[in-house]
């Protein structure tokens, strides 16, 4: 790397820590919904057409979905369904973003995160893919660790 150069991180090496049970679950093929988006309002000032004040009026978080490969572990599947039967177990989790060695670069923490949907895998007899569950959280909010 050429000095003064600095190389983005790839988005393929990252990791998820979540702790379900005391148990470390990871391993996530994909994770997306990591946006934090401040809402504006429009003023318009009487005599002033040349533009509206744009003012901000919240900030508000997208939900985060999580995709892994389906394995023996239903943690996950049991997680959604303690949220189906109305037991909201709220949980907080680390997405890591990792350098080309492996290190730590970022760390977005996710708290009172809970499950709102599970998907399951999609099953085809013509394919070969792996089959991938999928886990929609809510959450309040994102921090940089």
């Amino acid at each position: 790397m050429a000095p003064g150069r600095a190389d983005p991180y790839l988005a393929n090496r990252f990791s998820v820590a979540l702790e379900l049970d005391g148990i470390h679950e990871a391993n996530f093929a994909e994770v997306t919904g990591l946006v934090v988006e401040t809402e504006v309002e429009e003023r318009h000032e009487g005599g002033l057409n040349q533009y509206a004040h744009r003012l901000p009026k919240g900030s508000k978080v997208a939900n985060i979905l999580l995709k892994r490969g389906l394995t023996d572990s239903d943690r996950l599947w049991n997680w959604h369904q303690q949220t189906v039967g109305g037991t909201v177990a709220k949980k907080d989790l680390s997405i890591v973003l990792l350098d080309s060695e492996g290190k730590e670069r970022w760390r977005w923490n996710v708290t009172g995160a809970f499950p709102v949907k599970w998907t399951g895998p999609d099953l085809k007899a013509d394919a070969s893919a792996v089959a991938i569950e999928t886990l929609e959280l809510v959450h309040h909010g994102i921090s940089k660790g």
